[in-house]
């Protein structure tokens, strides 16, 4: 960030990316060519019914794969249902797996084949690097541009008994291929589309000032940024053009690419709680704190930020970068429709002891660029009240 060249990082390079309309028809192309011959394709009934699941389907049939579907999962997949899915390919014995769908599906999908392959139970997988047992190979067609889970070997788990959403991640749980048809986007609602798209450029700003960030990362997250800021607008307006859509999409692959090489912040570690306790949508809870976060953080990475609003033509100094990003960020709040506040979301008088407990414990909390602590984290819900 400073011209200095940090010479000591890894670099996960991620999927081989599939990308233009109407990809989802190589599907089965790509199955054979990870040597299938029998799909569990996990899918939401969403999806399902919105037809894209028929059209994978199609494709894998052609290609001579055999296929059964498991879609008994909603938003935010838990334990209980990954272990259903696990079930399910004990008994058909797939040999390569599908995440076709938003976040949950490619999620569930990496929970899957976590159980399948290593067995034991998904708690025993929380954290990064946890099995390095053989797992099957995988392919992730993505229906939203937002979570980026498709570049990423992570699969976001909720437990029940806690409602602590679990990140587990190791290096056979990445897919193989993605396809990014943006074509299976244009069925979403532009409601869907707004949190979607939020929740995309969080991961952007996020992971560029991570403290784990590094040089590779950066230029992830920059691009990613970049394709977000510039064509989010429009797309939250009237849906936007085909190429503006397609933009949106590769720019939330690459954030999940610089989550992948950097890890997330304190604007995720105050949002999961909100989500489990108050059922807030994840877009919504995110996209509402981040200013907050952007403004604690500012004195910690000031040119960081200027760095990121440098790649849409402002130029501010780097003590002014923060209160400049957290501004933009809430006028395009604004403009996507949702809330900026708490009460506006629904939550007129949080429990901010109990919520910032459950905060501090959040894995991303410890890649904050400026240390927080339970205390930063209530003070940061009282400002978004």
């Amino acid at each position: 960030m400073d011209g200095s060249w940090t010479s000591d990082f890894e670099v996960r390079p991620g999927p081989r990316l599939i990308v233009g309309p109407g990809s989802i028809d190589r599907l089965g192309r790509h199955a054979r060519e990870l040597g299938a011959v029998r799909a569990l394709v996990v899918s939401d009934p969403g999806i399902v019914e919105a037809g894209h699941t028929a059209g994978a389907l199609e494709s894998l049939a052609e290609a001579g794969v055999a296929t059964t579907v498991f879609d008994a999962f909603g938003e935010n997949p838990t334990t209980d249902d990954v272990e259903a899915g696990a079930a399910l390919a004990r008994t058909f014995r797939p040999d390569l797996l599908v995440g076709l769908g938003g976040g949950s599906s490619m999620d569930c999908a990496k929970g899957i084949n976590f159980l399948f392959s290593c067995g034991g139970r998904m708690q025993d997988y929380r954290g990064r690097d946890s099995t390095r047992a053989p797992m099957l190979p995988s392919i992730a067609v993505p229906t939203t541009a937002g979570t980026g889970s498709e570049t990423q070997s992570f699969a976001l788990v909720s437990d029940p008994a806690t409602g602590l959403k679990m990140a587990c991640g190791a290096p056979g749980a990445a897919f193989h291929v993605a396809i990014l048809d943006v074509n299976l986007t244009l069925t979403q609602p532009l409601s869907l589309v707004a949190l979607t798209g939020i929740d995309a450029l969080s991961h952007a700003i996020e992971s560029h000032v991570s403290r784990a960030a590094t040089p590779a990362s950066r230029l992830f997250s920059r691009d990613a940024f970049r394709l977000l800021a510039m064509n989010l607008p429009g797309v939250f307006t009237d849906g936007g053009s085909i190429a503006a859509r397609s933009a949106v999409q590769f720019g939330a692959a690459l954030a999940g690419l610089a989550i992948e090489n950097s890890m997330l912040g304190a604007a995720h570690a105050l949002a999961n709680p909100l989500t489990a306790a108050h059922g807030i949508a994840h877009g919504q809870a995110v996209g509402l704190m981040l200013p907050h976060v952007v403004r604690f953080n500012s004195s910690a990475c000031g040119a960081a930020y200027a760095e990121l609003l440098q790649e849409i033509g402002v130029e501010v100094p780097a003590d002014a970068a923060g209160e400049r990003l957290a501004g933009w960020l809430s006028e395009l709040l604004g403009a996507a429709r949702l809330a900026t506040t708490l009460a506006a979301a629904r939550v007129p008088a949080p429990e901010t002891a109990g919520l910032s407990a459950q905060a501090a414990s959040q894995w991303t909390a410890g890649f904050n660029p400026r240390p927080v602590t339970a205390t930063d984290l209530a003070a940061l819900y009282e400002a978004a009240r």
